[in-house]
């Protein structure tokens, strides 16, 4: 009996032994499978994107890569455009349909984003200046320009015109970001700041599978579809971001953003040129999505700091600043009232062309 039961234990553990490899096998098999069929629902979906969407503008090389420059409409000066932090040239669509049937109008995906090759880093706004004013160079189109900046692309073109002096000759700042805005937070604003621009520094590993094997794109209808972007744009943004190029440059640039505030400061101010700041009047908050700690109460304490301080700073750039505050709007003014954009440029462009400041 005592022979019996200790031959069939070696038995047994053969079989628990032989089994955990089978199932070890047939979940290695499962993964290769599903990692093949995610690779190529990707490439599929991504070739579909292309053919679908396709590149609004001309490919010019900047010096061993090539950014996407759509320009549109005639006249002087030509309106410049430049998205914030993540954006492309598309969110510009209704401002330059409108403001082509006055004067020349060009917007640019920056490098890393839209139909832009991927740029050397880092992605300071200094970096991104110097990158634009060769794209016009070699776009052949001649300054002077207004130049209109989003979020991040008001660090952008402050710092193009400290970088150029004389070539801009009237500026629109759309909620644009204020060199002494993280000086200006709260503490705990301050640390969410810097625990957010930390992570940005540190690549996540599984970030490049999620965008080749398919996972993102399935999880990205849902994530759109809550982020206020108008619905008729949805698909044409998933297939933007979902890009490698787009994440790296995302994350460089917020990377970078202490960097580009201290260039910002340094590019100095406007003296009298023309200077419209349209500053968003509505806080939109998912509180779901809040850090640690944050409250709303906080956010609201910042965003009365951003209007009646950090963007009057702005205004006061320039003798002849002006801010206008749209009260209906959220930070993304170019997509939610693109109207209150092109009636500032406008004015912008109906000043300049007065006489009184366009000397070239």
């Amino acid at each position: 009996m005592i022979s019996s039961v200790t031959t069939s234990l070696p038995t047994q553990s053969k079989r628990i032994v032989r089994w955990m490899r089978n199932a070890i096998l047939i979940f290695l098999v499962l993964a290769v499978v599903l990692a093949i069929a995610g690779a190529c629902y990707e490439s599929i979906e991504r070739a579909a994107g292309r053919r679908r969407f396709p590149q609004e503008g001309r490919a010019i090389d900047v010096g061993g890569y090539r950014l996407n420059l759509n320009c549109t409409g005639h006249g002087s000066p030509t309106v410049v455009l430049d998205s914030g932090l993540g954006g492309y040239s598309t969110s510009w669509r209704i401002v330059q349909a409108d403001i082509s049937k006055v004067t020349r109008i060009c917007s640019y995906d920056r490098a890393g984003y839209g139909w832009s090759d991927a740029g050397p880093l880092p992605r300071t706004s200094a970096q991104i200046a110097r990158e634009l004013h060769t794209l016009l160079q070699k776009g052949g189109e001649l300054p002077p320009y207004i130049m209109v900046g989003h979020s991040l692309g008001g660090y952008n073109i402050r710092v193009y015109n400290g970088l150029f002096p004389g070539e801009v000759a009237g500026m629109v700042l759309v909620d644009a970001s204020q060199e002494d805005q993280s000086a200006s937070a709260s503490p705990r604003l301050k640390q969410a700041q810097e625990a957010a621009i930390r992570s940005a520094q540190e690549k996540p590993f599984f970030e490049p599978l999620l965008l080749r094997l398919g996972i993102a794109r399935l999880m990205a209808p849902s994530i759109f579809a809550q982020s206020g972007i108008p619905k008729a744009q949805i698909e044409e943004s998933i297939y933007l971001d979902l890009q490698p190029k787009y994440a790296e440059t995302r994350r460089a640039e917020f990377a970078s953003l202490a960097e580009s505030a201290n260039q910002t400061r340094a590019a100095g101010k406007l003296d009298d040129m023309p200077l419209i700041v349209l500053t968003a009047g509505k806080l939109t908050v998912d509180e779901s999505k809040l850090p640690a700690g944050i409250t709303r109460q906080d956010l609201e304490d910042f965003h009365k700091q951003w209007v009646d301080d950090l963007q009057v700073r702005e205004a006061h750039l320039s003798t002849r600043g002006k801010q206008i505050v749209v009260p209906d709007s959220g930070h993304q003014i170019d997509l939610e009232r693109p109207d209150a954009v092109i009636s500032a440029i406008r004015e912008v462009y109906a000043d300049v062309n007065s006489g009184a400041v366009l000397k070239h």
